[in-house]
């Protein structure tokens, strides 16, 4: 077994060596652009991992993991278009370096490019990572519509927003798993058992995003803390101060969310100190810590050594106690 950084290593090799050198020019420069501008690489890290852990060389899941690399960036193109972006990872984003026209074609271009990087695999391992695919990706856009939707509603309920970002986010970490433990060809039993430990670990990973945008350090985060309620997003922090708040703090919260006479820092702040108040800062960590107990459980069931489980508890706990 090798240690996260080494498999970040090697992927990142394998990435810059797929560069595609094709005409148009303009359809393809854009999608290099967007796969070398970085990340944490956490899903195809999670792809090469999952298939060492079942007894298969990463390397022979290197196209799986490039495909769910592929397919995640592609989602960011068009996320950034949707959202009127100017920055991805303190870069231009593709929209704005180009324009919009571009984004979306060049974006297509990487689903269908993320489609045929599992032509690399004989057909049944082929069928099952399509099919796989294919759900993942449904189910992906669903929870970008659900995420949509409720920038217009105010009656959002928790479960209906665990189930967008499981939709939105989890999915593909459970998928970027199973992808390895498929070509590793584990049984469908631990594949599936895989998949709910990678998925619970999503929710787990997003849950923490949120606490974050308030509460991380902008030094270490990455990104503008604070961005969520600027942007009035219905995070679980939110919607935990609706639920746990007193009438004054859920008034109050409406109130900060929509008045334009407060600077952003003194917004910020003010709905921070609700966030804690109310309960919710403590509720979601403590959220955090519930979906990443579900995941561990799945681990007792999987048919690996303690040793293998022991990285995949290490590799939660690290996701669960980040500030990044």
């Amino acid at each position: 077994m090798q240690n996260i950084e080494a498999y970040q290593k090697s992927f990142t090799k394998y990435l810059e060596d797929f560069a595609i050198n094709r005409e148009p020019v303009n359809l393809y420069e854009p999608v290099n652009y967007i796969l070398k501008l970085g990340g944490k690489r956490l899903r195809p890290v999670l792809t090469l991992m999952t298939a060492d852990i079942f007894g298969r060389k990463a390397e022979m899941a290197m196209n799986a993991a490039l495909s769910v690399e592929v397919f995640h960036n592609f989602s960011l193109i068009h996320d950034d278009i949707m959202d009127d972006a100017p920055l991805r990872r303190g870069k231009a984003t593709v929209h704005e370096k180009w324009d919009i026209n571009t984004g979306i074609l060049s974006g297509d271009a990487m689903l269908i490019l993320a489609y045929q990087l599992f032509e690399n695999y004989e057909p049944r391992i082929f069928q099952a990572l399509a099919k796989l695919f294919s759900k993942t990706a449904l189910e992906v856009c669903e929870g970008q519509q659900y995420d949509i939707d409720f920038e217009t509603r105010n009656d959002v309920t928790i479960p209906e927003y665990l189930k967008m970002i499981e939709y939105k986010t989890a999915v593909l970490v459970g998928a970027a798993m199973k992808m390895g433990a498929i070509v590793a060809e584990a049984s469908e039993e631990d594949q599936n058992l895989i998949y709910d430990f990678g998925r619970y670990l999503g929710v787990a990973f997003q849950l923490q995003d949120d606490y974050l945008d308030a509460f991380g350090n902008p030094e270490t985060f990455g990104k503008q803390v604070g961005g969520d309620i600027l942007e009035h997003k219905k995070t679980y922090l939110y919607l935990k101060t609706q639920e746990l708040g007193s009438e004054a703090e859920k008034s109050n919260l409406l109130d900060l969310m929509t008045n334009i006479a407060l600077s952003d820092s003194e917004k910020v702040e003010k709905v921070k100190l609700l966030f804690n108040a109310s309960g919710a800062a403590d509720a979601t960590q403590s959220a955090v810590k519930d979906y990443t107990k579900k995941a561990f459980s799945v681990l007792e069931k999987l048919n690996i050594s303690n040793d293998k489980k022991q990285l995949l508890l290490l590799f939660g706990e690290q996701l669960m106690n980040r500030r990044v």
